[in-house]
Formats: structure tokens, sequence, C-alpha cells
């Protein structure tokens, strides 16, 4: 039987926001998904998002991915900063509460990636246990130290070795420099959207999800 996920509007900081919500039978987790650049035309629907959900769903976990304000039919306008982040935490309190007994994963791409990982250490510093947070092709450029990252969960880091978007360099760089553990996959002869390469990232994903 097809699965497909349902369309709604969650209530955000500056407005509603169009989101993207699948349940699955006897779930195993929740999976927040977080998103691209939206100036540079990323949205829930970017084929990277498409695949990291359907990945999350085969594993067993309930989805949701979703529109920053100001883009698609999410109301406000993009702050591409703290903003986007605030949206994320929306919808990941609308999934927590809906959901109270299920662990939270984040996975995010791109600028996904900042805004997950941002999200990620504001909910453990709340008191949050996350399962584990996915950062796909990060902007890490865009981490800041007044918002560090979750120190419990684990984390897996997934980067392109041809990203043309983000310099590969600087995401390694910045994982040599992380003082928690963490998990660092390089795709080889890979660019930033992982053209010919989504089943691959696929394959790095799916195993890594909760058993």
């Amino acid at each position: 039987m097809l699965i497909r996920e349902n369309p709604l509007m969650l209530d955000g900081p500056v407005g509603q926001l169009e989101a993207l919500y699948l349940e699955v039978p006897q779930p195993r987790g929740l999976a927040l998904l977080c998103h691209p650049n939206p100036e540079q035309g990323g949205t829930m629907l970017n084929k990277v998002m498409s695949t990291l959900q359907r990945t999350a769903r085969d594993a067993g976990y309930i989805t949701l991915r979703f529109n920053y304000r100001g883009t698609g039919s999410s109301a406000g306008s993009h702050d591409m900063d703290l903003g986007e982040v605030d949206d994320a935490n929306a919808a990941a309190n609308w999934l927590r509460i809906r959901h109270p007994g299920l662990p939270l994963t984040l996975l995010g791409f791109s600028f996904g990636g900042f805004v997950a990982a941002t999200l990620a250490g504001r909910l453990e510093r709340q008191g949050v246990t996350l399962e584990h947070l996915f950062m796909c092709a990060p902007a890490v450029m865009r981490l800041r130290t007044e918002e560090p990252l979750p120190r419990q969960c684990p984390l897996t880091v997934i980067q392109p070795d041809a990203d043309e978007v983000v310099e590969p360099a600087h995401v390694y760089e910045w994982s040599a420099g992380l003082e928690r553990p963490h998990e660092l996959i390089k795709v080889a002869e890979c660019g930033h959207f992982f053209h010919g390469k989504l089943t691959d990232l696929k394959d790095l994903v799916l195993p890594r999800l909760a058993p």
C-alpha cells in the first residue's frame, strides 16, 4: 500500500508554516527534515529532502518536512538566520506534542544543516533527548558559538567531496575542530545536490537510523 504525506499548515512564530506530514504504522521514531537555502530556491520538495524523507519513512519513522517562513505557502519573509531555526523549533514542538513517547531525529541539508544543528543544540539545552542529528553538505559557516551543537546525541556529517556550493575543506576543517564525537562521511565524486548519488545517500543514512 502506498503511503502518502499529508499536507497541512502549522502555527509558526510569524504565521502558518506549510508542511508535509506522514504517519506510519508502529513508528519507531520521529524525523524532522530541514530544507536548503530558500533564497536559492530551496524548499521542502528539494530532491535531497525527498530522499531523506523516504529513507526515514522506510526506516519506520513518522516524518515532517516544512517550508520556512516566506517559502512556498508559509507566512512571513526570509530571515536566513535564527528565524528559520525558530520555525524548525515550532515544527519540532508540533511533532513532539503529537507523539510524546517517540524519540526525535533531525536531518538537515545545506542551509538546513545549520538549522537542524542549531535546533538540536537548543532542544538539548531544554532537556530534550535527541536520537540522532544528520547534517548533509551542511552550511557550517553559518554556525555560531553562542548557539552550540548538542553534545549528547549521535552526530553524522555527510559531505560531498566535489561540493560546488559548500567548500568541502571548510566542512573538513570544522569537523577536525569539533570537540565532541561524531562521524564524518566523505562522498567521492559527488556534488552538492547529490546528482546521481541519491541512492548512495539513502544507503548511508538508512543503517544509521534506529534499527
